[in-house]
């Protein structure tokens, strides 16, 4: 059964954000190539680990009844919190590295059939890194038992047949290129970031 939840008021995470100053306002292109008047540059949290480790703590905390004997994130944020995640719950940390128009495994990186592998991203928007992540992940045989992020930016359901959990809940408002209205005012537009 899949279900989303998000941390609630346990830590005041939007707090942890405004801090590290993640959050910036303008005219944005998304990874998805979607426009946006708001962009999470999710380093900018990432470069402090009190407060990643703080993160961390709470996706590791509510999958940890799971047991999940890996975690697996995407690169590139999601190596971090691989890692961190995985050394919260005393297991392994791995990261899935973009190979053409997917995610695969390398470093000798291995999964074994039936393994628990709960997986971690930063930023959810639309859902491309997660599913990419989740079908190296399946292909070798894990069973993925959740799926934690940061933030959740996505405005519509989305479907990864693992339970969600997110720090924070913020869903993006974003625009097709031809249709954005930040373009028809011409505002300048910035594309932050790289996959």
């Amino acid at each position: 059964m899949e279900s989303s939840t998000s941390a609630g008021s346990d830590h005041n995470v939007e707090e942890l954000f405004k801090k590290a100053g993640v959050v910036r306002e303008g005219h944005f292109v998304l990874t998805s190539g979607l426009h946006s008047p708001v962009y999470w540059e999710k380093f900018k949290i990432l470069q402090y680990p009190e407060y990643t480790g703080i993160l961390c703590s709470l996706i590791a905390k509510h999958f940890r009844d799971k047991k999940p004997t890996v975690v697996v994130g995407p690169t590139t944020g999601g190596v971090i919190l691989a890692f961190e995640t995985a050394r919260l719950l005393g297991t392994r940390g791995l990261f899935a590295e973009k190979d053409g128009a997917t995610r695969v495994l390398r470093r000798d990186f291995t999964i074994q059939h039936g393994e628990k592998v709960l997986v971690v991203d930063d930023v959810l928007t639309t859902g491309k890194s997660v599913r990419e992540t989740l079908d190296a992940v399946r292909s070798l045989g894990g069973d993925v038992i959740g799926v934690g992020v940061l933030v959740d930016r996505s405005t519509t359901e989305l479907s990864f047949r693992a339970e969600l959990f997110s720090c924070l809940r913020s869903p993006a408002v974003t625009y097709a290129a031809d249709e954005c209205p930040l373009c028809s005012a011409g505002i300048p537009i910035h594309k932050p970031g790289s996959s």
